[in-house]
């Protein structure tokens, strides 16, 4: 079997030419750390097994893919086979014809029932050229051993703006999403409000100046490892972060970290294809992703991360996780007692704001 040339842990700055590739290679692009290794152990090592001359290369600039995709085109060098990408991203590739099209009938298989793909993707299909994988939230760890004596720990998004109760550091995504809509559900505005009031320069700015109350404390993360780490360390008593990658930190490393759920960002995560991918890549692509989107497949990610799968056929398969033996369905964010006020992200909305909102919050961020 050719060697297996997996880069999980490298740093996204790697940088591959498309002649540096051989002809079986595949550059799968995601978000690295616990992430990456459950779509590792699911998805590429069952399907480099299967397929001994393909080689699978990951890269975690997926944080980056709008950008370095963008860029990729302007150059006419598509370097990247397959992309992972957030909901409202998806939403924004497609519309700059970045990414591709597809039938996902035609591409994806039915489910065990035979229910077609789209029936059993349903809703979580927001893009013509979106793929899902999973649903995740962004929501908050805390330092247990670091709760002040006598008082209740922090059970979600709001305790993040009292220091007063709940003092020391806070880590949050170096970026809108998530940040502004907590801002204002915080500062008391509806929930069904929030995007009517932050379609409004008077909305936007009265988030930042929430956002401005906590600013002197916050530590700000770009790459997912990041409040993870700070947590670990008790650089932040509080920081937001992907839940999957929470409960890898408390369940699997042990770490004196606790989870706050109230109002967690509910969110869509999956593939989308590069558009205009010559033929014999192409033609991997899509094979790979048969095998990677059916309904076994999304529910044995969820042996190894707490991300519920986006095709409902794959929910009833969800078991236990593949080391501890311990049920995981209590940890995904789907779950009743971690459900009970979430934020559901309005990917459409960012994908109509976002360039925009991102140059606002960037010239906050500096002053």
């Amino acid at each position: 079997m050719k060697l297996v040339k997996t880069l999980i842990g490298a740093t996204s700055a790697l940088a591959l030419s498309a002649s540096a590739l051989t002809a079986q290679d595949m550059t799968i692009v995601s978000w690295g750390g616990a992430y990456s290794a459950s779509q590792q152990n699911a998805y590429h090592d069952p399907y480099m097994a299967a397929n001994p001359d393909i080689t699978i290369i990951n890269d975690e600039s997926s944080p980056e893919a709008v950008a370095k995709l963008r860029a990729m085109n302007e150059a006419g060098n598509i370097t990247w086979d397959l992309v992972d990408v957030e909901a409202a991203d998806a939403i924004r590739l497609c519309d700059e014809g970045l990414a591709m099209e597809v039938d996902h009938d035609d591409v994806l298989a039915a489910a065990p029932d035979g229910t077609s793909a789209s029936d059993d993707f349903g809703d979580m299909i927001i893009s013509d050229c979106f793929i899902p994988q999973i649903v995740f939230s962004t929501t908050f760890g805390y330092r247990t051993d670091q709760v002040p004596a006598g008082v209740e720990p922090p059970t979600g998004a709001c305790d993040v703006f009292d220091l007063e109760t709940y003092p020391g550091k806070r880590g949050l995504n170096k970026n809108p999403i998530a940040n502004l809509e907590w801002a204002l559900l915080c500062d008391g505005v509806a929930y069904e409000d929030v995007y009517d009031v932050l379609e409004t320069e008077e909305g936007q700015d009265r988030a930042f100046a929430k956002l401005d109350t906590i600013k002197d404390e916050v530590i700000w993360w770009s790459a997912s490892a990041e409040p993870i780490q700070w947590l670990a360390d008790g650089e932040v008593f509080m920081a937001s972060a992907y839940n999957g990658r929470l409960f890898a930190a408390i369940v699997e490393q042990n770490q004196p970290i606790g989870m706050a759920w109230d109002w967690q960002m509910f969110d869509l995560d999956g593939w989308v294809i590069p558009a205009g991918l010559p033929e014999d890549r192409l033609a991997r692509v899509m094979d790979y992703l048969f095998f990677a989107t059916d309904t076994q497949r999304l529910a044995d990610q969820a042996k190894y991360i707490s991300y519920g799968p986006a095709r409902t056929s794959s929910a009833p398969l969800v078991s236990t996780h593949a080391e501890l033996g311990i049920e995981m369905a209590p940890h995904m964010p789907t779950d009743p007692n971690n459900a009970e006020n979430t934020f559901v992200n309005n990917y459409n909305w960012w994908a109509d704001y976002r360039d925009d909102l991102d140059a606002k919050f960037q010239a906050w961020l500096a002053q």
